[in-house]
């Protein structure tokens, strides 16, 4: 499962594509609903252009202060895990659908899974589906969902299953069968386009009757995560699953949606979040490589919510607004998948992992999620709470002792050398 350095380099020059006329007419268009005349240009991956992106960690911290995760919006301490999951979790979410992720509408269509075929493969049985999504209230759009359910031939009972955003590597297909998981392929593409232009087709275009977005419309990583949701209703039907040890993976921007998916649906037991940087795992409040003003450009804002947008403005009737401003952060995010076992994953810059990521912000988001997990009764990474001078263990050494791990292997932008870890990591937390 490994990919070319091309992959990495393309996710570090997105942001300077020229955009379809129809992604600039939806980009636009957002940013004449919140108001704004002008954006910041986002920082370029390309090393010596003029904009290049920080990789000093001297002024990599503008704002070293993250949002309180404990604290209720009131003002009082959260001390026990009933008061965090009827109160301060609520509240972070809806920080995360208004100003970040966007919400998923309270009409959002059912979906009908259909088996399509059933064929022998090496060591497994296939399943290919289709979800397709109701569209009576809009019949000009059809969605239809596309997956691949592999489950081991010889399985004398139910087995756990990994739902993979995208395609699978045939190393890292082995070594779940070989462990006694199946996996599910699932084709964001099928469920939300990755571009603006598709922002008015795909579900998203299919709940708003092909018009263009509202200021809190979910994005696609929250169309890609509730397509995996509707996955996930699917094996809870299939006798061949055990739907109660289904877990989420997914690299790159998949890796955002893999982390949204499992802080969001409470149903899903684990998570690989791999090589996901800005959106995901990264801080916003951190200045190195990747920025918020990358997300809130033509070539990405689409995978947020359009209020997103206000926090790349430089001139709007509101004034400006920066990363600093925004009410969560990412070590919110990873807090949401708190107590279930979650596992961040990241390689190295020399095999292609680009310093665009941010590796180190990353792991100082996860150490500071951590009083979450330690809240709810689990380990975390086991360093402390001090995220500010928090710095990542050697590569190849994995802090994987707790429900929350870390392990930043020497491969490119890919999670497949952390599988191996990964696997017997799951099994002993979810006592298989």
């Amino acid at each position: 499962m490994r990919f070319p350095l091309r992959f990495a380099l393309f996710t570090a020059t997105i942001a300077l594509a020229q955009p379809s006329p129809e992604t600039a007419a939806d980009h636009a268009d957002m940013l004449r609903q919140l108001g704004i005349t002008a954006l910041r240009p986002g920082p370029s991956g390309r090393p010596g252009a003029p904009n290049q992106a920080n990789y000093d960690e001297t002024t990599a911290n503008p704002f070293p202060n993250y949002p309180a995760l404990l604290t209720l919006k009131n003002g009082k301490k959260v001390t026990n895990a009933k008061t965090w999951i009827q109160k301060r979790r609520p509240e972070i979410i809806e920080e995360f659908d208004r100003e970040v992720l966007g919400r998923v509408p309270k009409n959002a269509p059912k979906v009908t899974w259909t088996v399509t075929k059933t064929v022998r493969i090496e060591n497994g049985i296939a399943k290919e589906l289709t979800g397709r999504v109701d569209n009576t209230a809009f019949p000009e759009i059809q969605v239809n969902i596309q997956m691949v359910l592999v489950t081991p031939a010889t399985a004398p009972a139910p087995v756990p299953v990994m739902i993979m955003f995208g395609r699978a590597g045939t190393p890292t297909q082995q070594q779940l069968l070989a462990s006694g998981w199946g996996y599910a392929t699932l084709a964001p593409a099928s469920i939300q386009a990755d571009n603006g232009a598709g922002l008015t087709k795909g579900v998203i275009g299919l709940v708003n009757k092909g018009q263009r977005r509202k200021p809190d419309d979910w994005g696609a990583l929250r169309a890609w995560a509730w397509g995996a949701s509707r996955a996930l209703d699917y094996l809870e039907t299939d006798k061949a699953v055990n739907a109660k040890q289904v877990g989420i993976e997914g690299v790159s921007r998949y890796g955002k949606a893999a982390l949204v998916t499992m802080a969001y649906d409470t149903r899903f037991a684990v998570v690989l979040v791999g090589s996901s940087g800005e959106g995901g795992a990264k801080p916003h409040r951190r200045n190195f490589g990747e920025a918020v003003e990358n997300l809130t450009g033509s070539g990405e804002y689409h995978w947020m919510a359009g209020n997103f947008l206000k926090y790349g403005a430089a001139q709007a009737s509101f004034g400006s607004k920066n990363a600093g401003d925004i009410p969560v952060d990412s070590h919110q995010l990873i807090a949401l998948c708190a107590p279930r076992p979650t596992f961040i994953s990241y390689g190295i810059p020399e095999k292609g992992d680009a310093k665009w990521l941010d590796q180190q912000g990353s792991f100082m988001a996860t150490v500071a999620a951590g009083q979450v997990f330690r809240l709810l009764g689990v380990r975390d990474l086991g360093v402390g709470d001090n995220y500010q001078s928090a710095v990542m263990p050697p590569v190849n050494t994995g802090l994987l002792d707790g429900h929350l791990a870390w392990r930043q292997h020497d491969g490119g932008h890919t999670d497949g050398p952390n599988w191996p870890h990964f696997l017997p990591w799951a099994n002993r937390y979810l006592r298989r």
